[in-house]
């Protein structure tokens, strides 16, 4: 599981049949600071997130383990919209 912001939208005119019916954002990683890091990942979500939220995505296998992403052909997934996390006793981020 990584933390991300949603920085953007992407729409697909076409697209794999199974995979319709998903909103896909862009989401851009996060340390445990809230500092950007890494790269950008275009993720399926399953939770109704928009931009500028901060989430939880997973990628690879496990990105195919949530009610609206099983079996699909999908590599990451945005499994939760974060409200708050705590990093050593020490708030980083509230919604």
């Amino acid at each position: 599981m990584n933390l991300g912001k949603v920085t953007g939208t992407l729409v697909a005119s076409r697209k794999e049949p199974l995979m319709e019916g998903l909103a896909l954002l862009v989401v851009r990683q996060l340390d445990e600071h809230g500092s950007e890091a890494g790269g950008y990942v275009v993720a399926a979500d399953s939770v109704g997130a928009g931009v500028g939220e901060v989430v939880l995505y997973a990628s690879g296998s496990s990105a195919r383990q949530t009610l609206s992403t099983k079996d699909k052909p999908c590599d990451a997934v945005i499994m939760a919209i974060v409200d708050q996390w705590d990093v050593d006793g020490e708030t980083v981020y509230v919604k």
